[in-house]
């Protein structure tokens, strides 16, 4: 009894952690009515929810791209999270890369309100491979962009640096177009579908332990072998007019959400 006593006391003496403000979150004027659009395809909340965020949390995002993600991520951590960015290099020896950072860095500046507390570091192995302090990490989180890692042949070190930015009993969360299995390591770089093993075989090297999967983000409509590989469907749609309204039809790809561990 004098136990429980102490333990109720404990509890009622630690900090309540705030509720995740998911209004703001998902339909706050950070975000563009095209990429709410993509919810229904994306699963942001049901994603996140699934890989355990919380407020109080720091979290890396491993190549944010355009900041879809980052709209949702930002507002939740504001309070009281740590948000690390890790975008491409400042050099990154390819003009590609530094336009998508700096498209990014303007989306930051244009709403300091919502972005102002983003920490935005670099990840370019071999260049720069730290995309926050060794060990300090909750969660480190990357959408649908292992096939562009493995096309620079940085993959495995991409991994590697996500292991060494987390802590011991963090959460590593993967999203990324599903190749079928069997498919080679050539068509998995040409069509930018993945195959699940191949992810988890990676993961696994890297030192991390598949903790769960979830099949929220799956589309059993996506045959993953279109003539333009994912970019075939929305929102690239590469293909212009031709079978447009197929390919709509069909939605985004189908994906893998994997959910691994740091011993």
């Amino acid at each position: 009894m004098r136990f429980l006593i102490v333990l109720v006391s404990v509890l009622m003496v630690l900090p309540a952690q705030a509720a995740l403000d998911w209004e703001l979150a998902l339909d706050g004027a950070q975000r563009s009515e095209e990429n709410k659009s993509r919810d229904v395809y994306r699963h942001p909340r049901e994603t996140l929810e699934f890989f355990g965020i919380r407020g109080d949390m720091t979290v890396v995002e491993i190549s944010p791209g355009g900041g879809w993600y980052t709209e949702i991520l930002a507002p939740l951590l504001m309070e009281e999270g740590v948000f690390y960015a890790a975008g491409a290099s400042l050099n990154p020896g390819h003009p590609y890369y530094r336009r998508g950072l700096g498209k990014y860095l303007q989306k930051l500046g244009d709403d300091n309100d919502v972005y102002g507390k983003v920490i935005v570091t670099q990840l370019q192995p071999p260049l720069i491979s730290d995309p926050a302090p060794d060990g300090s990490a909750d969660m480190v989180l990357t959408f649908r962009n292992v096939h562009n890692w493995m096309n620079s042949k940085t993959d495995q070190a991409m991994f590697a640096a996500a292991y060494q930015a987390l802590k011991s009993g963090g959460v590593l969360g993967v999203v990324e177009h599903r190749a079928k299995p069997g498919t080679s390591l050539e068509d998995m770089t040409k069509s930018g579908y993945v195959t699940q093993d191949y992810v988890i075989k990676v993961a696994e090297q890297a030192g991390f332990t598949l903790a769960a999967s979830s099949e929220l983000n799956a589309n059993a409509n996506d045959t993953a072998d279109h003539p333009k590989g994912v970019w075939t469907l929305p929102p690239r749609l590469r293909l212009g007019e031709e079978d447009r309204a197929k390919y709509v039809a069909i939605g985004e790809s189908d994906r893998m959400t994997l959910k691994f561990v740091k011993p």
